[in-house]
């Protein structure tokens, strides 16, 4: 098989994917065991996917860019089509696993399309609470970790305090927490800022400190005061390692976030899978999982956008 077939195959690798996951789903009916969903969302998905996947076949003709990206993808999304048939086959169609803990694809995709309002305040809530904390976070672990990288004599009286405080899971300072703050919202805007603060304290103090020592001689030398050594040479120098401080604490507070919600809270991702626990309504749960998956995925998205344009001479250093 010469490469131009083969490639040609890779590039069409996502159009066969999806139509055997359509043959499957057409061709086995589903467990009498699994409640009947009220309409075949499922179904409705996979031709919407095929109509797109076969658009992207016949644009790669005439497309560089799209030829190229199929060519080095397409297996993976074969692959993933592969997937999905078979956890439909064992859950769905064949019921091997328990009926109640493992809906089929419908029942899941029922909950977006017929729960939508809910969904997106849950959203809308868990994102502004997000940011409140991620915000406070990372800007009093930026400041910490400015002085004690900076400062030998913070550092020689605060990190000891730091080195017994900052490794306790921020998660478990909740039932303090609750009941000190007037309300639940602002016990979770300080879990979450608890969670982030200490990754970025302790990357930007050991950026600052393991910046060469020439370049604040040489900053002495030609006059720089204290602000300038800070904030044009040990802050610059440091970026890489804040970028990586605000990465763990991100991950840090996806983790704070769902723990703070179930909590107390009225509305938030978090709140809505522990509610669908306590229902027994497992394609709410698994809904839930998918938008924190997307949602996390999004916002560490975005901070490696930013890390990306600040941190252009170390491309490809760090990738997601």
């Amino acid at each position: 098989m010469n490469q131009r077939i083969q490639n040609l195959l890779r590039r069409g690798a996502p159009v066969v994917g999806i139509l055997l996951a359509l043959l499957v789903q057409l061709a086995v009916s589903d467990d009498f065991s699994h409640p009947v969903a009220t309409k075949h969302y499922y179904n409705d998905l996979l031709y919407i996917l095929l109509t797109v996947t076969i658009l992207f076949f016949a644009l790669s003709f005439f497309f560089k860019r799209i030829r190229d990206s199929l060519t080095e993808k397409g297996p993976f999304f074969f692959g993933s089509a592969c997937l999905v048939i078979i956890i439909n086959l064992i859950t769905a169609k064949f019921a091997l696993l328990p009926v109640i803990f493992f809906p089929t694809y419908d029942n899941i995709l029922a909950v977006f399309l017929e729960q939508t309002q809910l969904l997106l305040n849950c959203i809308w809530h868990s994102f502004r609470l997000l940011i409140l904390g991620v915000f406070w976070g990372v800007l009093l672990g930026f400041i910490t970790g400015v002085f004690l990288g900076f400062s030998k004599k913070v550092y020689y009286w605060i990190n000891p305090y730091i080195k017994l405080i900052g490794p306790i899971p921020a998660t478990a300072w909740i039932p303090l927490v609750l009941t000190t703050f007037p309300t639940p919202f602002g016990a979770s805007v300080f879990i979450i800022a608890l969670a982030v603060w200490f990754p970025v304290q302790l990357m930007t103090s050991s950026g600052i400190q393991n910046t060469s020592k020439v370049y604040f001689e040489v900053g002495k030398t030609l006059g720089a005061g204290t602000f300038f050594q800070v904030f044009k040479i040990a802050v610059p120098a440091a970026l890489p390692n804040i970028f990586q401080g605000v990465f763990n604490g991100i991950c840090a507070a996806f983790i704070a976030l769902m723990t703070a919600e179930m909590f107390g809270a009225k509305y938030g991702i978090g709140w809505y899978i522990s509610y669908q626990k306590a229902m027994m309504m497992y394609a709410g749960v698994y809904a839930g999982l998918i938008m924190i998956a997307v949602f996390c995925t999004v916002i560490i998205t975005a901070l490696f956008k930013v890390r990306k344009r600040l941190l252009g001479w170390q491309k490809g250093l760090i990738k997601w």
